[in-house]
C-alpha cells in the first residue's frame, strides 16, 4: 500500500487556468516599463555613468574611461579635498567637469613655486605625480566662500579648472565619481 494520502478514485488533477495572450502581453509590457522606469530613476538619483573627454584628470582617469557617480553622498556629506567630483561646466564648453576637491569654504589656497598651497601649507598630492600647478589666471590667493570648493585636475598642466574659473558652488556637483567600469584595464575605484 502506498505511502501518504490517496487521491479519490475518479477525480482528475484539475489543470491551471490557461492565460490569455493579452493577459500575458500586458504583464510583459508592464514588467518592461517597470524595468526602464526603475533604471531611469536609478541614474537620476542614485548612481550614473559618465565617459571622460579630455586629459585633465589623466593618469587617475584616461581620456574615454566611463566611471560611476555617487549621485546620493553629498545628500549626507559636504564634499571633502580629494573627492573627485562631477559638475557643471562653469563656462558651458561641455555637459560637466570631472576635477579633485583641494580645497572647501574657509580653505585658503595659494600656488608658489609649482606647489599648491592650503592655508600657507603645501598640499599632499600623490595623484599629480610632480606635475607642477603653475597656470592660472585667478588672482592668488584665493579664500574658498561658503558653499563652493576649489578644483583642480589631476593633469596640472593640461587642465581647465578652479585656477581659470575660480571656485564652484556646490549646488553644481552632481556628484562623486568613485569606480572606473570601462575600458577592463581600468576597471577598479578611484582614488
Amino acid at each position: 500500500m502506498p505511502d501518504g494520502p490517496m487521491e479519490p478514485a475518479g477525480e482528475q488533477p484539475t489543470e491551471p487556468a490557461r492565460r490569455s495572450a493579452l493577459s500575458v502581453a500586458f504583464e510583459w509590457v508592464v514588467i518592461v516599463v517597470l524595468a526602464v522606469a526603475l533604471s531611469q530613476a536609478t541614474r537620476t538619483w542614485v548612481v550614473a555613468t559618465y565617459t571622460v573627454p579630455t586629459p585633465s584628470m589623466v593618469p587617475t582617469i584616461q581620456v574615454g574611461d566611463r566611471f560611476l557617480v555617487d549621485r546620493i553622498v553629498y545628500r549626507y556629506r559636504s564634499p571633502q579635498p580629494g573627492d573627485i567630483v562631477l559638475f557643471d561646466d562653469p563656462r558651458r564648453e561641455l555637459p560637466a567637469l570631472v576635477k579633485r576637491v583641494i580645497a572647501v569654504a574657509g580653505h585658503t589656497v595659494d600656488l608658489k613655486d609649482g606647489q599648491v598651497l592650503i592655508d600657507g601649507v603645501p598640499a599632499y598630492e600623490p595623484y599629480t605625480h610632480g606635475a607642477a600647478s603653475t597656470l592660472e589666471t585667478v588672482r592668488m590667493p584665493v579664500t574658498v566662500p561658503p558653499g563652493f570648493v576649489w578644483v583642480m585636475g589631476d593633469n596640472r598642466t593640461d587642465s581647465a579648472d578652479s585656477r581659470f574659473f575660480g571656485p564652484i558652488p556646490v549646488s553644481t556637483i552632481h556628484g562623486r565619481a568613485w569606480f572606473t567600469y570601462w575600458p577592463p584595464g581600468d576597471i577598479g575605484p578611484l582614488r
